[in-house]
């Protein structure tokens, strides 16, 4: 079946070669591999092993578990890591986990152990951060809004794709994706140059820094419809279980990028009190 969506074009493909050869590595389903004996009692050759197809719940188990995983983390990347080293522990996480995520998105085969690392690496961002503010900042009671904002924002994003309010047609999906790598092109010209002591206006707290992170809040919750969109279309194309967890990535990356700007947005308003 065919798609407007790049990545899973790429992905079906490489799924149909599997079919087609007639081999999987052995264990890559969690069956051996194609192309071993299958021995039947009437003397003839047995039919390889069906590849079980991914389904709605295997993403929403594999999501569950990202999260739980990531929340964990954070939670003892909160308590582990002292104030002194949050700063520095931050920075870390942030590339390792950029790293991370640009080798899992550019794969042509799912790998739950990186999508799992990636998880544990967020965690400890996304901890590091939420102390930053909620502790040494001392904005009390932020982390909380954050997190309940977070998934507000999800649940009102997967209603609204379930009931067909917002569809993911290519003209849309083209434009959330242009618009997603134009932010990341600001914020990462931003942070080079605020090494260099340049002020840019957009992380200071002031009307522009507000105006961007609602830009960011805005494009990280359309996000999702692409994500929706990304599972769906698995489903319809039979992609093997084991690519549950790369759809279950993406939804993880948009609920972080989410939690993370909502945080900076709810610090701007409690640092003019």
């Amino acid at each position: 079946m065919k798609t407007s969506n790049p990545v899973l074009a790429r992905l079906g493909q490489a799924a149909e070669r599997e079919r087609a050869s007639g081999y999987a590595p052995a264990g890559a389903y969690g069956q051996p591999g194609y192309g071993q004996p299958y021995p039947t009692d009437a003397g003839y050759p047995a039919a390889p092993p069906t590849v079980q197809p991914m389904s709605i719940d295997d993403v929403v188990v594999k999501t569950v578990t990202l999260l739980g995983i990531t929340g964990l983390s954070a939670a003892f990347a909160w308590l582990l890591v002292p104030d002194a080293l949050v700063g520095a522990a931050w920075i870390g996480a942030a590339v390792v986990g950029l790293v991370l995520g640009l080798v899992i998105s550019f794969m042509r085969i799912a790998n739950p152990a990186l999508v799992i690392a990636y998880a544990v690496v967020e965690g400890v961002f996304v901890g590091m951060v939420s102390k930053f503010f909620e502790v040494i900042a001392g904005y009390q009671g932020i982390v909380l809004q954050a997190v309940i904002a977070t998934f507000g924002v999800f649940f009102l994003m997967a209603g609204l794709y379930k009931a067909k309010a917002i569809r993911a047609t290519p003209k849309f999906i083209r434009g959330v994706i242009a618009a997603t790598v134009g932010i990341f092109a600001v914020i990462l010209i931003n942070f080079v140059l605020s090494l260099f002591g340049v002020e840019t206006g957009l992380r200071d707290g002031g009307p522009i820094a507000i105006g961007f992170s609602l830009i960011c809040i805005v494009i990280a919750s359309l996000s999702f419809i692409l994500s929706f969109h990304e599972v769906e279309e698995g489903v319809r194309m039979g992609l093997p279980r084991r690519y549950s967890w790369t759809a279950a990535f993406g939804i993880l990356v948009s609920l972080v990028w989410l939690y993370i700007e909502i945080l900076r947005l709810l610090s701007y308003f409690q640092g003019d009190d």
